[in-house]
C-alpha cells in the first residue's frame, strides 16, 4: 500500500510535500526532512517526569527546547523526480534512503 506525504496530513505544492518536520515524513515518500531528533526529545522527557514525581513542581522546571535536529534525505524519491542532491548536503545528512 502505497501511502503519501499528503495523506498523512503534510501540505503538498506540486509533487514534493514541503512540510516535512519529522523523520517519517521522509520515510514514506517525501524528499527529505529536517527537525528535532523526537528520539532525544522523548529521552530528555523522562528526566522531567523523574523530577515531578521526585516532587519538583512543573511550574518550576525550566523550559527546553530541541538541541539535536537531524537530515533525512530520501534518495528514492529525489531519483523519481530526477532531482540530483547536491554532495555538500550528502554528506551533512544524518541518514539517507536508498
Amino acid at each position: 500500500m502505497d501511502i503519501s506525504a499528503s495523506d498523512c496530513g503534510y501540505r503538498t505544492s506540486g509533487a514534493v510535500a514541503d512540510d516535512l518536520w519529522y523523520r517519517d515524513a521522509a520515510e514514506i515518500g517525501g524528499l527529505m526532512s529536517y527537525g528535532p531528533d523526537l528520539v532525544d526529545l522523548f529521552k530528555r522527557g523522562v528526566g522531567y517526569v523523574a523530577k515531578i514525581i521526585k516532587g519538583t513542581q512543573p511550574s518550576d522546571l525550566p523550559i527546553q527546547l530541541p538541541t539535536k535536529f537531524e537530515l533525512i534525505i530520501n534518495l528514492k524519491t529525489a531519483k523519481a523526480l530526477e532531482l540530483a542532491i547536491p554532495p555538500a548536503l550528502l554528506v551533512r545528512a544524518d541518514h539517507t534512503i536508498e
